[in-house]
């Protein structure tokens, strides 16, 4: 399903993203913010997309693929 325009630049593979292009796995904004979880950052996994909005309807938790 494609429901948006998908920007190239940004890759993104989480589905529960209101800004995800379905069976694309890009975004849809032109821009993203990404900002971090914890004061000390040493890894990916201390950042986030500070963009994200929660798809209406999507279920959340790890295992939704």
């Amino acid at each position: 399903m494609k429901n948006k325009n998908s920007n190239p630049s940004i890759r993104c593979s989480v589905t529960q993203c209101a800004y995800h292009c379905g069976d694309e796995n890009y975004c849809s904004l032109d821009k993203i913010s990404v900002s971090r979880c914890a004061a000390q950052v040493t890894d990916c996994a201390g950042t986030e997309c500070a963009s994200f909005t929660c798809r209406p309807g999507a279920k959340l938790g790890l295992n939704n693929k």
